[in-house]
């Protein structure tokens, strides 16, 4: 399969992997770098799921498709969107792919939107909140971001119950 030109995309896609991260679109590091989730953003996602870089760098186990596949470039309060048409030109093709594929972790505004569409609720605090609602197939998550700390300081739930529950379900499909 042939993916966009330009810049190499920041995708990482096994045919025998059976968790897949769907974030939004890499930030300056990662695209500099072309590894996905190699910042902070990474080393706290990477604890979420309880699982080690090497683990989650092997494609075989772990696939990581963002929303868009390049940098969006930059804009007044952070990162601009990722670009729309990336999603839904890419997307069915590269999951088509990935037949083992058992869950789906939708991190960000941006991926749930994409894949949960009418389903999702209407922020995303409360589609996070509503995460059993979305199991077996989705685990909708906020991004790890460290610009996020009040988001977790405000909803204590999500490390108390959601975490856990997160860790379990990874350990599973984790060989």
């Amino acid at each position: 399969m042939h993916l966009p030109h330009g810049p190499r995309p920041v995708v990482q896609a096994g045919s025998g992997a059976r968790l897949l991260i769907v974030g939004q679109a890499p930030g300056k590091r990662v695209h500099d770098t072309g590894i996905p989730w190699n910042d902070p953003s990474g080393d706290r996602l990477r604890d979420w799921l309880g699982v080690s870089r090497e683990v989650f760098y092997d494609e075989q186990q772990v696939a990581i498709v963002p929303t868009a596949f390049c940098y969006p470039g930059k804009g007044r309060s952070g990162d601009l969107p990722p670009r729309p048409e990336c999603a839904p030109a890419w997307h069915p093709r590269l999951l088509a792919a990935m037949p083992n594929v058992q869950l789906t972790l939708l991190i960000g505004r941006y991926a749930q939107a994409f894949y949960l569409g009418d389903n999702g609720r209407p922020t995303l605090t409360e589609t996070v909140a509503a995460w059993k609602d979305y199991l077996p197939r989705y685990f909708p998550l906020p991004h790890p971001s460290p610009r996020n700390q009040s988001w977790w300081k405000k909803n204590p739930w999500f490390e108390r119950e959601l975490l856990p529950e997160l860790r379990r379900r990874v350990a599973l499909l984790i060989t």
